[in-house]
């Protein structure tokens, strides 16, 4: 038997940089490694017990990210968000999102559905004293299952590349109950918009669900340009109408 039959019905597993990688965009994504730290190859590579050239590899795939930017003769550091980088963040997510809510409309089914109350369900049973952490995973989980019934390729992969950058920006701005106790009721609703089949309805959904953050952060971005720390409450600390918290 040939060494591809053998093979054949198995996956690869993750490559060494990917998981670094994994590794490294969550403590950016959490706060764990600070806006604007740098990212020292050795150290790194001896705190996880590896050679440079994964760690290397890493701090490349999330260059490509946008979480990690490299300057000639200063190496990599973790990106600092002003309200002007925000403002580019959620105006392109407001962009696509539109277009995979309609896309996802168009063809959600019930396995789809099944999967998203699964997610819906666990948002709703997250105590409250859990992270924050959690629940920017359960909200960003949800959309990507949007993404993925898109069946939309570049679409997707746009997503891929905001994806992080969206999550850097919410865990710095979850410290409030609001965005907690709202969270699972705000995707209900979309979820039950959707399973309609209604592509217009399921793109106000969207609107209604991140635009008062896009509008917040235009407001503040003419006011100052500061950068955005993990647990700092500020002017999208609070609720937008009707008790939206926008994020």
């Amino acid at each position: 038997m040939s060494t591809s039959q053998l093979l054949s019905g198995m996956s690869a597993p993750p490559a060494l940089s990917t998981l670094i990688a994994d590794r490294l965009r969550e403590m950016i994504t959490s706060g764990g490694i600070a806006p604007g730290e740098r990212l020292k190859e050795v150290e790194l590579a001896d705190s996880m017990d590896v050679s440079r050239g994964p760690v290397r590899e890493a701090i490349s795939l999330l260059t490509l990210e946008g979480l990690v930017e490299t300057q000639r003769h200063r190496g990599a550091r973790v990106i600092t968000l002003d309200y002007a980088d925000i403002e580019e963040i959620y105006s392109l997510r407001l962009a696509i999102e539109r277009l995979a809510m309609q896309r996802c409309a168009e063809r959600i089914d019930a396995a789809v559905l099944a999967r998203m109350d699964d997610v819906i369900s666990r948002m709703r049973s997250l105590p409250p004293t859990s992270t924050g952490d959690e629940h920017v995973r359960l909200d960003l989980e949800f959309h990507d299952l949007v993404y993925d019934a898109a069946d939309h390729s570049r679409l997707h992969r746009t997503w891929h590349m905001l994806r992080s950058q969206v999550a850097m920006f919410l865990t710095a701005r979850t410290d409030r109950s609001e965005f907690r106790s709202k969270l699972h009721e705000e995707h209900q609703e979309m979820r039950d918009i959707l399973a309609t089949g209604d592509a217009a309805a399921a793109q106000q959904a969207i609107e209604k669900h991140i635009g008062w953050t896009l509008r917040q952060i235009r407001k503040m971005r003419a006011a100052q340009s500061i950068p955005i720390a993990p647990g700092e409450s500020g002017p999208l600390s609070g609720p937008g109408p009707e008790g939206k918290t926008g994020l």
